[in-house]
């Protein structure tokens, strides 16, 4: 009888286990996962909006980030993670056709895929892109700067990342409205900068190669925009130098200084809180069941101009423009469940 209620006793024991193992594996799993392809001041921003998402609906993101801004490392790091039960994944697209190979490899496996931050070459096997619009947003920079210079003058064209496929879009945007303007030249263009101290060298050598040639100067990176705030911030102490008319990309807390100082003049607000909680929304929404009103995509996640006028109100501007796009998933970009 003992050895009986034992065996009994075993028998759910084991069972137990069993079913605890099998929770914990349903529920250790994220559905979602966000990928950031390496460390970067982008990165942590859009990672940002990615837990508001996790907040609001209280759902678990996986988050992880790589250790190269290569469609090489993207792939090995996805694939991998592919492999763990994973339903859907937001993911930047390292460059346009590589990305596309692994949103196709995801997509065959029957795993989800939203792009963010940068559009995948077209056609894509992703339903939605969300990312600002690299080249509007460069040529409104552009276009605000030459306001700035009276129409007129020549610019210092700073570029980041020629590996980044954002990089060639706002290259050529700047480039498309300095054409209409026949009083404005770019004098030089400098580029492939992965950290502030290597930016702030290149900024600071066409300055000094330069400074009397330079009347303005743009530029589309989060670093070379760091570093120009500070390299500007000491040029325009000197009286004796030229006023450098200067509008930037991202609002690092040394860029929004430099505006509330008057070293430098404005910058452009993009949304990277957005590009993680609205890609992470529509993931959340498609595993839901709902489905996309068209094969294809792509969601302005928005800018907003910066100056000294709108220094305390730019952020809560992103968060409206991030809001409105939310509720607008439902009745703009996707079909209801049947």
């Amino acid at each position: 009888m003992k050895k009986a209620v034992l065996i009994i006793a075993v028998v759910a024991l084991a069972a137990v286990i069993i079913v605890v193992n099998v929770n914990r594996k349903k529920t250790g799993v994220e559905a979602i996962v966000w990928y950031g392809m390496m460390p970067h001041p982008y990165k942590t921003e859009v990672r940002s909006g990615v837990e508001r998402f996790e907040l609001e609906t209280g759902l678990r993101v996986l988050k992880v980030v790589g250790q190269q801004w290569t469609q090489d490392n993207e792939n090995v790091n996805v694939e991998a993670l592919s492999t763990k039960d994973h339903k859907a994944f937001s993911i930047y697209p390292g460059d346009p056709a590589g990305a596309n190979a692994l949103f196709g490899q995801l997509k065959s496996r029957g795993q989800l895929v939203v792009a963010y931050g940068a559009e995948p070459g077209l056609p894509t096997p992703v339903p939605f892109t969300v990312a600002t619009d690299i080249k509007a947003a460069a040529m409104t920079a552009a276009d605000k700067l030459i306001d700035l210079m009276g129409g007129r003058g020549r610019i210092l064209n700073v570029l980041e990342l020629v590996t980044d496929i954002n990089t060639k879009k706002r290259d050529d945007g700047i480039r498309e409205v300095v054409a209409g303007h026949p009083g404005v030249e770019i004098i030089q263009t400098i580029s492939d900068m992965t950290q502030v101290s290597e930016a702030t060298v290149k900024i600071q050598s066409a300055l000094a190669a330069r400074m009397n040639e330079i009347d303005g100067m743009i530029t589309t990176g989060y670093n070379p925009t760091i570093a120009a705030a500070s390299v500007l911030t000491e040029w325009h102490k000197d009286p004796s130098h030229k006023r450098i008319r200067f509008i930037g990309i991202d609002t690092g807390a040394t860029v929004i200084q430099a505006i509330r100082d008057g070293a430098i003049d404005a910058t452009i607000a993009q949304n990277p809180p957005g590009h993680g909680y609205i890609s992470c929304m529509l993931l959340k929404l498609l595993l839901d069941g709902w489905t996309p009103i068209r094969d294809y995509q792509f969601i302005d996640a928005g800018i907003v101009i910066v100056t000294k006028d709108n220094l305390e109100t730019y952020a809560s501007d992103v968060r409206k423009i991030t809001d409105g796009i939310a509720a607008d998933l439902k009745t703009r970009y996707l079909r209801s469940p049947k």
